[in-house]
């Protein structure tokens, strides 16, 4: 762990094109950015665009694709998106279809690519100012809940937000928000602290994507904006296809974390 955790960006790309790395990246590569990812015809990208734009703190937009059918994210290092991410998902006019190590043979020359702020990037953050990030802790993937917080439509992309959850001490949970509100280019504060059934989580114990995590007597559950949003906005779109990582599996780019900071 301690090897990946310390790897280069360029490293870990390496080793997952060529298949000796396919999974959750929370905690590698540290010091650096890594990426949800959102790949749509060109005809779909104008709203998605706005989708992004109308709902910042689940869509963060850090890079897109210069012309339709490049592969490559310039401002984010040396990037080939077909093959860059652990595991993919592939939905057919908005229904999972199936998941994947790579998308060569799909890749078409009219395909755009959004790369959306990650909740990863601060986390290193939190972990830098000695407080326990519980996923990495224990080595699993985030815990992630569909909520029933409404986005912002636009054209077809509509849908409720999806969140991320960590456990903190209450006075842990101050710091964590302080911590977090310098990074609004990765989803910034918490939505949401503390009863779940008020943000429509029937089950905090059973996530919608990613590994449960313990939560200790005393401890408050934190809620953040997560980029897995766009999934549930792709289901309700139904574009004919439309790619994204598998949650948990990120892009890993040559940005640092501490470039995004505010302050």
């Amino acid at each position: 762990m301690t090897e990946l955790t310390d790897i280069s960006p360029s490293a870990l790309r390496e080793r997952i094109r060529n298949g000796s790395f396919t999974g959750n990246t929370s905690g590698l590569a540290a010091g650096f950015v890594q990426c949800n990812l959102v790949i749509l015809p060109s005809k779909w990208a104008a709203d998605f665009l706005r989708f992004c734009q109308a709902n910042p703190k689940p869509c963060p937009l850090i890079a897109c694709s210069s012309t339709p059918g490049d592969p490559g994210l310039a401002t984010l290092g040396d990037i080939d998106v077909r093959r860059d991410i652990p595991s993919y998902r592939v939905f057919r006019d908005g229904v999972l279809a199936e998941e994947r190590g790579d998308i060569v043979g799909l890749w078409n020359d009219d395909l755009m690519t959004f790369a959306l702020g990650c909740s990863f990037s601060f986390e290193e953050a939190l972990i830098g100012a000695g407080l326990d990030v519980r996923n990495v802790t224990e080595r699993v993937n985030v815990p992630m809940y569909r909520t029933n917080i409404p986005c912002e439509p636009a054209g077809p992309f509509t849908g409720d937000m999806v969140v991320s959850m960590r456990p903190f001490s209450p006075a842990n949970a101050i710091r964590a928000i302080q911590i977090c509100s310098r990074f609004p280019a990765v989803h910034g504060a918490p939505v949401h602290i503390g009863d779940p059934a008020a943000i429509g989580i029937a089950d905090i114990g059973t996530p919608d994507y990613g590994d449960a995590v313990s939560i200790r007597e005393g401890e408050i559950p934190l809620y953040w904006a997560c980029g897995v949003t766009p999934q549930v906005a792709l289901e309700n779109a139904a574009p004919p296809l439309a790619i994204t990582h598998t949650p948990g599996c990120m892009l890993v780019t040559d940005k640092r974390n501490a470039e995004l900071a505010i302050f």
